[in-house]
């Protein structure tokens, strides 16, 4: 499939621009420390935020206020400071069918379309908590799978989820993650390419990017390149 790609120093000032260009009411975040810069960034933003329904792409299964806690990075750096309506993971109990009926709440029967999904890439071609190998990664029933990890159990939206998506912006930075998204680019059988989202956007630094030449950029699809903001 056709991905676009964006490289920019400033790499969460552009994925803030699409985040406006894309304008969503339903929005599932994405956790990790990648995405934390990005959040400050929408914190200080004009937006409709109290018309905007926040959800998770994953969760690992500890109390909000554990450090290793997605929804507790996203509260410090955005959750805290806007009036947007959250629903979190309630990964202390790691609570899956609850994750889902709360879905079904919001959108309904059948698959959830957000409007927009931050994602992340894992060095090793993971993206939410959807790995190589497991189970989970081929899950087509459920919306909501737990997964278990070596650190700690996780909730994941399932792949048929992400896919739905209307707009999925994966946010790359770091020179550790090149050869995943060298990967990706490539088409390799990793769980981040089997995200097939109706529009589907790579935002990285050019760190993360130095593995792909300017050629392989161009056929990535679309292309922005963008320097600092001032």
């Amino acid at each position: 499939m056709m991905r676009e790609l964006i490289v920019n120093a400033d790499w969460p000032a552009a994925a803030a621009r699409v985040f406006l260009e894309v304008q969503p009411h339903t929005i599932a975040l994405a956790g990790g420390s990648t995405p934390a810069e990005l959040y400050r960034r929408l914190a200080l933003i004009d937006y409709q935020w109290s018309a905007t329904e926040v959800f998770f792409g994953d969760e690992r299964c500890v109390p909000p206020t554990d450090s290793a806690s997605n929804f507790r990075m996203a509260d410090e750096t955005l959750l805290s400071n806007v009036p947007a309506k959250v629903h979190r993971m309630r990964g202390e109990i790691c609570d899956a069918a609850g994750y889902e009926t709360e879905l079904v709440s919001i959108f309904g029967p059948g698959v959830p379309v957000f409007d927009l999904m931050f994602l992340g890439l894992g060095s090793d071609g993971h993206t939410a908590s959807l790995f190589p190998g497991d189970p989970a990664l081929t899950q087509c029933e459920r919306r909501v799978a737990q997964v278990q990890r070596p650190d700690h159990d996780r909730l994941t939206l399932t792949l048929p989820v992400l896919s739905a998506a209307k707009v999925v912006v994966f946010l790359v930075a770091g020179q550790d993650k090149a050869t995943a998204l060298k990967r990706l680019h490539d088409g390799a059988d990793i769980p981040a390419a089997r995200v097939q989202a109706q529009r589907v956007v790579v935002v990285a630094d050019e760190a993360a990017a130095g593995l792909i030449s300017g050629r392989e950029r161009t056929a990535m699809g679309p292309q922005r390149r963008h320097g600092a903001t001032p």
